[in-house]
């Protein structure tokens, strides 16, 4: 009896599949009991341009996102390219930290931050890039500090239009949520109350990622990656009760930043008010502050020096990652070269 005729490609990939098979049996034992991915490695270097940047992470996470890996880390990228870079990296509150609120954030934190900036690097003027609700916070001191020294601004998935938070808005609304018997209740919002918010917003994303990076197993640069940004989704930070009421009744409920009515300290953060360049960059698919969140931003401010990116991709995706180095971090390098010598 003849052989049947052998399909090499056939062949070439069972054995692939072999290969992985038996790599990723190997490799997954190694990822469940290999610990917490290293984080936050870059060391600093040789500056080439005057003001410094200053890294403003949302309250809600940990900032070594912007310095994840080496080859993905935005700190490693902005060194290289010749920037002084610091980070403001938010710390749990604790129990007698309850009644922190947004003045506290924008009248105290980052202007403390930026006096030590001052004094290691001499200088007056910082920059500023800032994600999330980092961004908010930025454009609120921005708005309430019209006279320096804050020089360039870069927001990243900054919402602004807060009626326009998509599920967030729905699920915050003041007929469901009792902000005042959470906050009096607990003090401190839980992290995890925080974490099931956003996976709520997408509930089969977390095991979308473990299946491929269960088909992934044999890649270590995917492993290594995935794990890293696992590390950073698991560790999201609690908030203080106050911060947490003010920021729905003000900006949630009332859409204040947007209708240029939010008063902090006393002062309106209006921010027509802000003359300094600004650059947004907005994340078309991002599901945690949508498009028509972030869109408005440069609409609202007062500056004639403005730059707008709309890249695809999600709130991630868009700061961080190989998408990230490729697309939005030559577009930052270049926008704050120019405006910071």
């Amino acid at each position: 009896m003849a052989e049947p005729a052998v399909d090499n490609k056939l062949i070439d990939q069972m054995r692939g599949m072999v290969d992985r098979t038996i790599q990723r049996s190997i490799k997954g034992v190694q990822f469940v009991s290999s610990g917490k991915a290293p984080v936050g490695l870059t060391p600093k270097s040789e500056e080439i341009y005057r003001i410094p940047i200053i890294l403003v992470m949302a309250t809600t996470n940990r900032g070594y996102v912007f310095d994840l890996l080496p080859g993905q880390s935005l700190v490693e990228y902005l060194l290289d390219h010749g920037f002084d870079v610091f980070m403001i990296d938010w710390d749990a509150p604790m129990s007698s930290e309850r009644g922190l609120s947004l003045a506290d954030y924008t009248q105290d934190f980052i202007p403390t931050s930026i006096t030590k900036v001052q004094e290691i690097t001499g200088e007056e003027e910082v920059n500023m890039v800032s994600y999330c609700m980092g961004g908010v916070l930025s454009l609120i001191y921005a708005a309430t500090h019209l006279n320096g020294p804050l020089k360039n601004l870069v927001c990243m998935t900054t919402p602004v239009n807060w009626h326009e938070m998509g599920l967030f808005s729905l699920w915050s609304d003041e007929r469901y949520l009792d902000v005042d018997k959470l906050v009096d209740t607990l003090g401190i919002v839980p992290a995890e109350f925080i974490e099931q918010s956003f996976e709520m917003l997408r509930p089969a994303q977390k095991t979308a990622g473990r299946l491929r990076v269960w088909s992934e197993m044999w890649n270590d640069d995917f492993v290594r990656s995935y794990r890293a940004f696992e590390r950073w989704g698991s560790e999201t930070l609690p908030l203080a009760g106050e911060y947490y009421r003010e920021t729905t009744r003000e900006l949630m409920w009332g859409n204040k930043l947007y209708e240029g009515e939010l008063v902090v300290d006393g002062i309106i953060a209006n921010l027509a008010n802000i003359k300094i360049p600004v650059m947004n960059a907005i994340a078309e698919h991002d599901h945690i502050a949508p498009y028509k969140a972030t869109k408005p931003l440069l609409e609202k401010i007062g500056s004639e020096d403005t730059h707008e990116v709309v890249l695809k991709g999600g709130h991630v995706s868009l700061i961080a990652g190989p998408n990230a180095v490729r697309r939005l971090w030559p577009q930052i390098d270049v926008w704050l070269s120019e405006r910071s010598v």
